[in-house]
Formats: structure tokens, C-alpha cells, sequence
């Protein structure tokens, strides 16, 4: 610790307990790494044939003078799961110089990408099932090593941080609630899913969706060093071509990264789960740098709405909460792994997955869901595919903040519906879909409050 630690623990507005720091400057460290699968690996469906001009990332930034250093990490990758998840956090702690509960490590959700899964991988090994090469850790455990290296590497390079900003804006044009048939029984009918081309489905309104994208940046001075911007919509514009791909949000980040050069553009996916482009996408692949420039329009009216207030170590915290999802009912052991055997592989949320996050689960693990505060925003962590209806209660619950959410952390759960939605039926919470049951919803929403605190 240094001299200037000063000896007084003040419980935060988070929820936890933090060491208050007197008389040290923030500064911040941006890293960025290649995280492409090459020729001939798996991706989440298929093997690379391909790699095209855009390469998957690995990036993120570390907050430095605010207690212990702060990790916050985007892949663009479609799931990191389990010990998956356990690893990526560990390493970018220990070459940090922190502890995991201070690492946040996302996903974007692309599906031209790769899933990783060390406990899956554990599974099939144990198993000795053959077929499952999208398991093999070998490349994810080499950008993980990457993605540590680089953050050793910068941080003599530390950059003084004087500001941060936060500004928002609505996109428009690209998000559209899958959900939004229902049955005369008021189940969920046909889904409009990442591409839609029913013209039954693609005339329905947008349904419950938040069309908000939100910018939290980091400024030395007038100089931008890294901007975060977080937006809740499934990442698809059209897959299963075998090329690595970041998809739109990635061109959109690529856009926005030579408009503002000057600084790192990390982008995160919000509670997506049941939010897609389908309304504005038929597939065609001229849609995808289309749907690119509409999100890059949002971001960029998001950055020039910006407020910047003075940032001091006074202004940043760091809360977690660690939570036990409650396991789905449809889920068995013994089953999965009997089926497991006999199944031939297929498909992404697969019965290895699933038996992973089982075993976790019987084993007692724990999910942190964590909120970065700096100033006035909140960056909340969540794990899964989310339902939209998290972010926006979230947001609700505290409408003096400028609340904004990342999911898809530890991807274990899958998707994580609303408690009202698995009566509803429909694909994302289904057995196949979902790792857990509908009381999620007030484990979760317990474990937001408690971070975001209660509204003076």
C-alpha cells in the first residue's frame, strides 16, 4: 500500500466496502489485442475458411488510483463461460495487479466467433467425446495470455485521467423485440429473430426494446484516451459463413474509432437477450454496414452530448455481489450426461454446455454481478443472455444516475428471461435455451438494487 493510504473504510453507495484513497490521481491503461481464430479452427458453428479485412478484438481498459486496479474487458467472441469465464478473469487480475472480483470480461455475442468453455472442456475430455473441436481451449487460452501480456506491458505507459463524460442518445432504426407474436393463449407465436423476411412479423412495432446508447469516456485534459459504449441488441446481421466477423457493432466501433482516433473504443452488449435487428434486417448482406452506420449515428450524437465533469479516485467505486442463479428444473445430471453421449454434436447451447453450468451450479459457484462507479454513472455487469426488462428497470431504479448495463458476462446461464416470460414459452426460455428457472428474475434484481442503492 502507499504512504498516502489513508486508514478510514467508508461502506460505499455500492454496497461494499472500499479503501478510501487521499491525494492520488487517476490514470488508465487502454489494451487491445487480435482475438481471430486462424484457417481451420472452430468458431461457435463452423470452421474459419476465411479471415476478411476486419479481425475479432480483444480490448479494454484498466482504472488505476481508486484502491486496487480496475479491469473491464470486451471480446468479441459469441460466449465465455464457466472456468472459461474464471480464466480471462484471473489472468487480466494478476497482470493488473488486482483480484477477479475487480475484472469484468464481456462478450459481444458475435456468432462468427468462437464460445469458450474450459468446463465443457473438461466434460468432453472426460468423456472422451469426439466431434466437439469448438471445446479446445488452445486458441482461447493464447489470447487470454495475449490479452495479459498487453496489459503488462502498458502499464508503465499509464495515462493521467483529469475527466470522465457520459452522454446517451437513441439509435434508431436497428433494435426490435424478437417477442412480439403472441397466441390466442398469450403464448409467444413466431419469432422475429437477427433476420426477418415474414412480413406479418417485420410490420409489428418495435415491441419493448431500450433504443438508448450509452458513452462513458475517460479524457486527459481535451484528449480522449478511451470511450465505453454499451447498447442492448443481438450483434447478427448475417452468419455461418465461416469468416471471423465483429458483425455491425464492431464496424461501428471500427467507425467511430477513426472518427476520434485518439482514443481506445470499447463497445459492450447490453441485456440483448430478446432484442434483435429482424424489424430492419432481411439478411441481405448490404443490411450489415448498414445497420453499422445507424448504431455509429447513435454513438457519435452520444459523444457529442457528452458532459464532462472533473474525475478525482473520490469518484470511483467498484461493487460486487456475488449470487447463486437458481438451477432450471429441466436440468438433470444424469440425463444430460446420458444424452450427452449419445447426441452428435450440433448447434451452439448444446447439452455439453448446459452440463457444465449444472455442475457449477450443484458445486455451489457463484456469479459476481458488479457495477463501475464514476461520478454520477453507474456501469452495471450482468451475466447471460438478459432480457431487455433487466436494463430498463435498472435504469428505472434509479432515475437521478445515468445507469448503463453490460451483459453476456459469464455466459454459463444463457439466456436470462424475466419471470413472466418462461410461462410465455417461446425459444429463449426454453429447455434448450435457458440454464435457469424463473426466480432469477428477484436474484438479479435483489442483487442491482443492492448496487445501485436506494434514490435519495
Amino acid at each position: 500500500m502507499k504512504a498516502f493510504l489513508v486508514l478510514v473504510f467508508l461502506l460505499s453507495p455500492l454496497g461494499m466496502w472500499h479503501t478510501a484513497y487521499a491525494a492520488e490521481s487517476v490514470r488508465i491503461v487502454t489494451f487491445d489485442v487480435d482475438a481471430t481464430p486462424p484457417l481451420g479452427s472452430a468458431m461457435a458453428y463452423d470452421p474459419v475458411k476465411r479471415v476478411d479485412d476486419l479481425t475479432l478484438r480483444c480490448r479494454g481498459i484498466v482504472i488505476l488510483g481508486a484502491g486496487q486496479p480496475i479491469v473491464l474487458c470486451a471480446v468479441d467472441w459469441i460466449g465465455i463461460a464457466n472456468e472459461g469465464h474464471d480464466a480471462f478473469r484471473a489472468a487480466l487480475a494478476a497482470a493488473a495487479g488486482t483480484v477477479p472480483a475487480r475484472v469484468a470480461v464481456h462478450t459481444l455475442h458475435q456468432h462468427d466467433a468462437p464460445g469458450c468453455d474450459f468446463t465443457a472442456e473438461k466434460i468432453i475430455q472426460e468423456l472422451d467425446l469426439k466431434g466437439y473441436s469448438r471445446f479446445d481451449g488452445t486458441f482461447h487460452r493464447l489470447v487470454i495470455q495475449r490479452a495479459a501480456d498487453a496489459i503488462r506491458a502498458a502499464l508503465p505507459n499509464a495515462q493521467p485521467i483529469t475527466h470522465y463524460g457520459y452522454g446517451e442518445a437513441a439509435v434508431k432504426e436497428v433494435a426490435s423485440n424478437r417477442r412480439v407474436e403472441r397466441t390466442p393463449e398469450g403464448k409467444v407465436g413466431r419469432m422475429r429473430g437477427s433476420s426477418c423476411k415474414i412480413e406479418g412479423l417485420i410490420s409489428l412495432p418495435e415491441g419493448v426494446i431500450d433504443p438508448v446508447v450509452s458513452l462513458l469516456s475517460f479524457w486527459n485534459g481535451d484528449k480522449p484516451i478511451a470511450v465505453l459504449s454499451a447498447y442492448a441488441c443481438h450483434p447478427q446481421s448475417y452468419y455461418r459463413l465461416g469468416i471471423p466477423s465483429p458483425d455491425f457493432p464492431g464496424i461501428a466501433r471500427f467507425i467511430r474509432g477513426q472518427d476520434v482516433n485518439a482514443a481506445l473504443h470499447v463497445h459492450f452488449n447490453g441485456a440483448g437477450g430478446n432484442v434483435s435487428a429482424g424489424k430492419y434486417n432481411d439478411g441481405t448482406q448490404s443490411n450489415r454496414v448498414l445497420l453499422a452506420t445507424r448504431l455509429a449515428a447513435g454513438m457519435r450524437e452520444a459523444y457529442e452530448k457528452t458532459a464532462k465533469q472533473p474525475l478525482t479516485s473520490a469518484d470511483i467505486g467498484w461493487g460486487s455481489v456475488p449470487v447463486k442463479l437458481p438451477l432450471s428444473p429441466r436440468l438433470d445430471e444424469e440425463d444430460l450426461t446420458t444424452k450427452l453421449k449419445a447426441t452428435p454434436p450440433r448447434g451452439y447451447i448444446s447439452l455439453a454446455d448446459q452440463l457444465a453450468f449444472v455442475r457449477r451450479n450443484k458445486a455451489g459457484h457463484e456469479i459476481d454481478i458488479t457495477c463501475l462507479q464514476v461520478g454520477s454513472a453507474r456501469m452495471l455487469h450482468l451475466p447471460g443472455e438478459l432480457f431487455v426488462e433487466y436494463q430498463l428497470a435498472a435504469k428505472a431504479m434509479r432515475p437521478d444516475l445515468h445507469v448503463m448495463m453490460a451483459a453476456y458476462g459469464d455466459y454459463g446461464p444463457g439466456y436470462i428471461g424475466t419471470a413472466a416470460a418462461y410461462p410465455e414459452g417461446g425459444y429463449e426460455t426454453g429447455p434448450t435455451s435457458s440454464n435457469v428457472a424463473p426466480e432469477v428474475e428477484q436474484v438479479l434484481t435483489g442483487a442491482v438494487q443492492q448496487l445501485l442503492g436506494k434514490q435519495p
